[in-house]
């Protein structure tokens, strides 16, 4: 791979670096390489690339013959490398298979036996039943804290001893309350914690909110959302400031075998300069449909950040978003039945999980992607059963307003 350098802007940086024509035969654009393993240039450059995935060397960047496509291949690279300069302060990347293999690997690499985990809630279902259900029981302590409440944040960090992974999904799906990453990374120092902090970025990055550059160690992506953009692949990844923290989850990544495969680390790279693009229309789009439909009579509250009206979500949200995304949570009068009623009645917006494609999806949280919490959870987190998640796409605005308005009538 060409050396990354990042004099350039983003937009041109995720076009211009991280491939070098000329390796390819002077294709412009990076073809995919469906290869299992490498053939060595000599003896010795097959001891040096062992030694440095081993951990017996470091890696002084110059690059090194490729091994075996599970411990890495060229499209893997390319797409980290092109992912780097859209994270404001990142400087290294790695890219899994979906976005659960990315959370579960961060975590099985970074917390260590009986030590804690502390984590806001609500969390998307998938991660708050992989703790559940994978990681207390292998033995680790995970402490849930209300997602926004700085307080219980700082009482937290104070009192775990053990502390050894904060993660922070902000805005939280799908109630979207903001957590403060500044202010966790600031008290992690403070008390001198061993603890890395980690934030889900998928609802807001890696265009609207820069958690690298707001103190945290681990910007981590489902990105079958945003990055991938279509609705058509499966992939996770996560970016750091210390290449040092990339290269242990990539030696980790290789024992679990959860690499994003050639094919799939192709069609991600492909959609990369295309997210600002993609993300600002769905943001203009989402904020022009809430801002009309909170008047509706059948909303009995709507959720969305440029309407936050709780002091302290409006200075967090000032203090680390730029824009307030796509994602819009209607809470209906009534119950199930009419949340229900809402969406088998929309015509545009399609009734199905997942976020941050380009067409419009709506869904129902209790009964789908958050199905697996507790009655006592539910309650916590403020999530109903007359709640419904949007994610808005790039159709035209008025389409899509009209198309809410119509099911919100009928139901």
């Amino acid at each position: 791979m060409a050396k990354v350098t990042y004099r350039v802007r983003p937009e041109t940086a995720v076009l211009t670096t991280g491939f070098d024509p000329q390796l390819s035969v002077g294709s412009a654009r990076p073809p995919v390489y469906r290869s299992s393993t490498y053939v060595f240039s000599s003896p010795e450059a097959a001891e040096r690339a062992f030694a440095i995935v081993l951990g017996k060397t470091e890696d002084d960047q110059e690059g090194h013959d490729l091994i075996y496509a599970r411990l890495n291949h060229p499209n893997a690279q390319i797409a980290e490398d092109h992912l780097v300069p859209l994270e404001r302060g990142a400087t290294a990347a790695a890219v899994f298979n979906s976005g659960m293999a990315a959370i579960f690997t961060v975590m099985m690499g970074f917390l260590e036996r009986g030590g804690s985990l502390l984590h806001t809630q609500p969390l998307y279902g998938g991660t708050q039943h992989l703790i559940h259900n994978i990681i207390e029981p292998l033995g680790f302590k995970a402490v849930p804290i209300p997602a926004g409440n700085t307080t219980a944040m700082s009482d937290a960090i104070a009192r775990l001893d053990d502390l050894r992974l904060v993660l922070i999904e902000t805005p939280a799906n799908p109630t979207l309350v903001m957590t403060e990453i500044r202010h966790a990374a600031e008290t992690l120092h403070r008390h001198q914690s061993r603890a890395l902090l980690a934030v889900d970025n998928t609802l807001l990055g890696p265009t609207f909110q820069h958690p690298l550059a707001l103190g945290a160690d681990l910007a981590i992506y489902s990105a079958t959302k945003f990055l991938g953009g279509f609705s058509d692949l499966l992939a996770g990844a996560v970016l750091a400031k210390d290449p040092a923290l990339i290269q242990h989850l990539r030696g980790l990544r290789a024992l679990l075998g959860n690499i994003l495969q050639a094919d799939e680390s192709w069609i991600l790279d492909s959609r990369l300069s295309t997210v600002a693009l993609r993300m600002n229309r769905q943001s203009k789009n989402a904020q022009r449909i809430a801002e009309q439909l909170v008047h509706h009579p059948r909303v009995k509250r709507i959720i969305y950040p440029s309407l936050f009206d709780e002091p302290e979500q409006v200075r967090i949200r000032d203090a680390q978003t730029d824009y307030p995304g796509s994602l819009i949570s209607l809470e209906l009068h009534g119950d199930k039945t009419n949340a229900f009623n809402f969406l088998r009645r929309l015509t545009i917006g399609r009734n199905a999980v997942s976020l941050g494609g380009v067409e419009t999806l709506v869904t129902h949280p209790m009964t789908t992607t958050h199905s697996e919490f507790s009655e006592e959870e539910f309650a916590r987190t403020g999530i109903s059963e007359s709640l419904v998640r949007i994610s808005v796409g790039t159709e035209h605005w008025r389409d899509l307003l009209a198309d809410f308005s119509r099911a919100l009538d009928a139901a």
